[in-house]
């Protein structure tokens, strides 16, 4: 793991606000001890979640959207950090791992075009880069036992995601996705669009159901895509739910999960389905955050929930005295994650 950078204890002083009579998770979260062995270290410690931050937008960039959540990650561990350890949810279940050390990519784009096609290739091999790094690393959690939680970056990173837990547990895994896109597109190069399809053509992804699809957003060469092929990737519509009411909500999830609970699977998180939450494809009509968590609190429950993804997010494109509002709703959507977990049937 040697992209990663850890996150130490003065890392945590640093995020977290201390005050008399309270107990916040940064007093509480585990850091990896300096010159420890991360691997044996994750199979040791009795602590069951492994917080992985991804400070890129690179994925988002080639796939011509909008800058900025490469913030994501600093953000949500602050807003983590603060969070009250209580009988409710207590900070020493989780282990701080750190970030992907992806500052050189980051400074690669810097000067780069996504309307050149000779940059978008370059910006491509930049995401099969860090989907090395990640996929490496969530190998790595998976097999000694542990559920990662990551946090930050493009939506480019569910390829990582579901490659490393896949080749942890030795067979393709499942996967259902809050998205208001399918991010299943054609297999182009790499971007924040098409890890899914990927992960599916190259035998890591077995089962996918994308919930909440927008059908302003979802273009017609993808829903015939996806219509050939309906045993192994489904889709229900925002539209269909929450507009016309031809769908409940609650039934749908049931509906989701029997479809892919039969393996591991894993829970991904586009927060560009909330509205005016602030991210690359931002929007104005979608599910509320008190459904999302609703969500992410019923698939969390199952035993074969195997890691949660929150992606997309972009501090750096809110008002500047709203910055923090991600941070502490990614908060909520990790606790409300763990909180089920520790209750999974």
């Amino acid at each position: 793991m040697e992209k990663l950078i850890p996150f130490t204890v003065n890392d945590l002083a640093r995020v977290t606000n201390h005050r008399s009579g309270e107990i916040k998770f940064g007093e509480k979260m585990i850091v990896i001890p300096k010159g420890a062995d991360i691997i044996q270290f994750l199979k040791e410690t009795d602590a069951k979640y492994v917080l992985l931050g991804i400070p890129e937008d690179i994925g988002i960039r080639a796939n011509f959207g909008r800058p900025g959540a490469a913030s994501a990650w600093e953000s949500a561990i602050r807003g983590i950090a603060n969070i009250q350890h209580n009988r409710f949810c207590k900070g020493s279940q989780i282990i701080v791992l750190g970030q992907i050390n992806v500052s050189q990519e980051m400074r690669d784009v810097e000067n780069l075009d996504f309307n050149d096609i000779d940059d978008r290739s370059k910006l491509s091999q930049l995401v099969e880069k860090i989907d090395k790094e990640v996929s490496h690393i969530i190998f790595n959690i998976v097999k000694a036992g542990k559920t990662p939680i990551i946090i930050g970056g493009g939506h480019n990173n569910a390829y990582g995601n579901i490659k490393g837990s896949a080749l942890a547990k030795g067979k393709p895994i499942n996967a259902i996705n809050f998205d208001a896109h399918s991010d299943f597109r054609i297999l182009e190069g790499r971007h924040s669009g098409n890890g899914f399809s990927y992960a599916y053509e190259e035998g890591f992804l077995k089962k996918y159901f994308i919930f909440g699809l927008h059908e302003n957003y979802t273009s017609k060469s993808v829903l015939d895509i996806i219509k050939k092929i309906e045993d192994r990737v489904r889709y229900n519509t925002y539209d269909s739910v929450n507009i016309r009411k031809e769908k409940d909500f609650s039934r749908e999830m049931f509906y989701a999960l029997e479809f892919i609970k039969t393996d591991a699977f894993g829970i991904e998180i586009d927060l560009d389905a909330i509205p005016n939450i602030a991210s690359s494809a931002m929007t104005i009509s979608g599910f509320s955050i008190e459904e999302l968590r609703q969500f992410i609190s019923f698939f969390a429950q199952h035993k074969n929930a195997t890691y949660l993804h929150i992606c997309e997010g972009a501090p750096d494109l809110d008002d500047s005295q709203n910055k923090h509002l991600i941070g502490k709703l990614i908060g909520y959507l990790v606790t409300d994650f763990i909180k089920a977990n520790n209750e999974k049937e």
